[in-house]
């Protein structure tokens, strides 16, 4: 019994001072929103991964576990998102819109409150339109270099001037300075400054979604693809959301509107992505309130991009297919001894690149669909792009040679090593390419592109 108290005791004191740490970490650090692991896609890379607060350029290579000492990398295919950027012009002007709102009507003696009236101005302007930040460059710098650490006989200097590492771009500008930044951080790691390195843009790959006529007509472009975010928007938790909101400003609930809300949100998740700062705005939310919405804008991602329709996910077709052809290629070469061509291939594009491909390829998939009416019930949902896509997200696959044709490829997101759905067992941190191929066998010999975004035909009324 004295043995049990004490381990009681001891197990008290240890879950009193996490919750103190957790404290001064979140609420009491001032420089730290205590909600930025709710903030969707406008997440911080380096709040996903804690570690590189302490050493932005820090690996830890003992991760890949390859199942012997013999295995070594031959090919590596990153297809990465942009870094932090602005808001769009259409995120400026609803931010505009709330500024103004309590400029001329909030009435709250809340420090904070005061702050933005008085100290706090609107420095975000419509023709920054989602352009990359300083921040931006350097996410995707240093994600270069931490690259080149945890694979170095892949991403290195031998490989860049031989010719052997290819870039890919989307045409957003976002994404052009993002690959620009990312050969940068290369270049200037190894003070190579003879000589210059092109990359490609093919929005064909990187903005599928664009040219995929099925998806644009029955999702993008029709309003009732997202019935249930629309009706999460009129919900009861969202509600109570607005009306705290409209409390702490001391105005009428009316001029609070779901777009209002997401505005504040969006605004306390920019002042902290793009200047480290926890801004006044971030004191419009409470964890629960942050929840609410997170779930609201997963619900928007799940419905356009994610599981909520079949095309969501075979729009990526296109990219996935060029993935594996690479792979493949990349596994005949050094099969048949040749030195791989394309040792490195890095795609930078969107979020919206990258979800549907996670989709296809069946990673965070719940049970229970999203929808307006479960939001309780999905409270511990693997579906959450905070999780999954802050700024400068990265898929990463390595296909690796262990020796007498045993072929190996591993799956990394955002510099951690996940696991192909449907693969379990021993090795499945790293499975062989063939299994791995007989798992996508579907995807792999169907899945075309221009078949599966053809506008499916209506038969003609009698």
């Amino acid at each position: 019994m004295q043995i049990s108290f004490r381990n009681c005791i001891a197990f008290h004191l240890l879950l009193l001072s996490c919750r103190l740490l957790y404290c001064v970490e979140t609420q009491d650090n001032p420089t730290i929103p205590a909600i930025t692991k709710y903030f969707n896609t406008k997440g911080s890379y380096e709040e996903l991964n804690p570690h590189l607060k302490e050493d932005i350029l820090a690996v830890n290579r003992s991760i890949l576990q390859p199942p012997s000492a013999q295995c070594r990398e031959i090919h590596l295919t990153a297809i990465v998102r942009h870094g932090t950027r602005y808001p769009t012009s259409k995120n400026i002007k609803k931010m505009q819109q709330l500024y103004n709102i309590i400029l001329h009507n909030a009435s709250s003696e809340h420090s904070w409150l005061r702050e933005i009236q008085s100290r706090w101005t609107m420095w975000y302007s419509e023709d920054m339109d989602g352009r990359l930040v300083q921040k931006g460059v350097q996410d995707l710098k240093h994600l270069a270099v931490r690259l080149s650490k945890m694979f170095p006989s892949l991403i290195s200097e031998e490989k860049l001037r031989g010719g052997f590492m290819r870039f890919v771009s989307s045409s957003k500008h976002r994404c052009v300075n993002s690959t620009l930044a990312f050969i940068a951080g290369l270049t200037e790691l190894w003070d190579v400054t003879d000589k210059e390195f092109d990359h490609a843009v093919n929005d064909a790959l990187m903005r599928f979604f664009d040219r995929c006529t099925r998806f644009v007509e029955e999702v993008d472009n029709n309003p009732s693809a997202l019935l249930e975010m629309d009706r999460f928007k009129q919900g009861p938790e969202m509600r109570r959301v607005q009306e705290k909101i409209a409390d702490r400003l001391g105005v009428p609930l009316s001029l609070i509107t779901h777009d209002m809300a997401e505005a504040g949100f969006y605004l306390c998740a920019y002042e902290f992505a793009i200047k480290a700062v926890n801004s006044p705005w971030c004191q419009l939310f409470d964890h629960n309130d942050a929840k609410i919405m997170e779930y609201s804008s997963d619900l928007r991602e799940f419905w356009k991009r994610g599981y909520g329709y079949d095309i969501n996910s075979k729009s990526s077709c296109i990219l996935f297919h060029d993935a594996f052809s690479r792979i493949n290629r990349a596994a005949i070469e050094n099969k048949s001894g040749q030195q791989v061509t394309e040792a490195v291939v890095v795609q930078v594009g969107h979020a919206d690149t990258l979800l549907p491909l996670l989709t296809l390829l069946g990673l965070f998939k719940d049970r229970e669909v999203l929808k307006s009416t479960n939001y309780a019930a999905q409270s511990r949902r693997s579906f959450r792009t905070s999780n999954m896509l802050p700024y400068a997200a990265n898929l990463v696959f390595v296909l690796y040679d262990c020796g007498g044709g045993d072929l190996r490829l591993q799956l990394l997101l955002n510099e951690k090593p996940v696991t192909f759905p449907g693969l379990t067992g021993r090795g499945a941190a790293m499975p062989l390419y063939e299994d791995i191929r007989e798992h996508y066998r579907d995807l792999l010999d169907g899945c075309d592109f221009e078949t599966e975004c053809q506008l499916l035909k209506v038969p003609a009324e009698a």
